[in-house]
């Protein structure tokens, strides 16, 4: 079989050569390159493939459709929104995700952000550096505030296990309710979360039931000393309408690590000039911790599906 990876997992050159050392001895030869986002190039890379590895990368329907040889594509995400999944369908190609590398580290950074904006940290560092004090900036505690986890799936149970060990109470909204939750979380309709929290932390996936969920009616709901975290995907917000919010003074923040296009963000996208808003580069998912984790899962996957079977299934063969 023919693998190629079309960019980097983020793992240091020597664990990727241990990978690559063990499919070449199996007879299978492994190439990897740098991101390139250029379907062409892409076309190029992979046209002769069995395998096509990648992360977060788009891939087009155009680079499916033309590799013929392709059967199974590896993706090193959760999320499979940036893959044209139709043309995958349609060329009976399989996908598998590598959902659970990285719940841990997109619920510790969530916290930290929630910690960051109620303590004001970007506002207090900069008056720091400044020479002044935290005169008119003191902040708030997490704990005895209500946080509302809208996607309780398993990177929004485990940012609730974390905000409830902080003393938080906690609602949580998914589309499908899951059974045994622990008694600390209270599922809720979505409008009863929104007015209710103090914090929001999105954790849902793109659909087309979920695009402009946070829409400005929704974000109007809010409560005016209420922060919003979208470490989730940049589209289930409308951009436009947390920066009016911010701006006007009707939330109190926000913070955001995904946006409507990977990073870099143009420099004129709203959000980047709003009140109160912490922007990150899309980073929750990437800690040295879940690139190790991340890698493995995408290499056991290659594995079982070149033995005949497939986990992590997106679309099955």
């Amino acid at each position: 079989m023919k693998i190629v990876l079309l960019e980097s997992l983020g793992i240091p050159e020597n664990e990727l050569k241990k990978y690559a050392k063990e499919l070449e001895q199996e007879g299978h030869s492994f190439r990897c390159y740098e991101k390139n986002t250029d379907p062409v190039i892409q076309t190029e890379r992979a046209k002769d493939a069995d395998v096509i590895m990648l992360a977060n990368m788009p891939l087009s329907g155009e680079v499916i459709r033309n590799c013929p040889s392709l059967r199974f594509i590896d993706v090193a995400f959760t999320g499979v929104d940036h893959v044209d999944l139709e043309a995958a369908k349609e060329k009976g190609v399989a996908v598998s995700n590598a959902s659970g590398y990285s719940n841990e580290s997109v619920a510790e950074l969530v916290l930290g952000m929630a910690i960051d904006l109620f303590r004001k940290v970007p506002q207090v560092e900069k008056r720091c550096r400044e020479e002044g004090t935290k005169d008119g900036l003191v902040g708030r505690e997490l704990k005895g505030h209500t946080v509302g986890i809208i996607g309780y799936g398993a990177i929004g149970s485990r940012a609730a296990e974390l905000f409830h060990a902080m003393g938080c109470r906690i609602l949580a909204f998914s589309r499908h309710e899951k059974e045994n939750v622990p008694d600390y979380v209270t599922y809720v309709p979505l409008e009863k979360l929104v007015r209710e929290s103090d914090i929001i932390s999105l954790h849902c996936p793109l659909t087309p039931e979920t695009k402009g969920m946070m829409n400005a009616e929704r974000i109007g709901m809010m409560k005016k000393t209420a922060v919003l975290i979208n470490a989730a995907r940049g589209p289930v917000v409308d951009s436009r309408a947390l920066a009016d919010a911010l701006n006007e003074g009707r939330l109190a923040g926000a913070a955001v690590d995904v946006f409507e296009m990977e990073p870099p963000v143009p420099a004129d996208h709203p959000l980047l000039h709003a009140a109160n808003c912490l922007v990150t580069p899309h980073i929750a998912f990437a800690s040295e911790e879940s690139m190790k984790l991340r890698a493995d899962i995408v290499f056991d996957s290659l594995k079982v599906w070149l033995n005949g079977g497939q986990v992590n299934t997106v679309l099955s063969r």
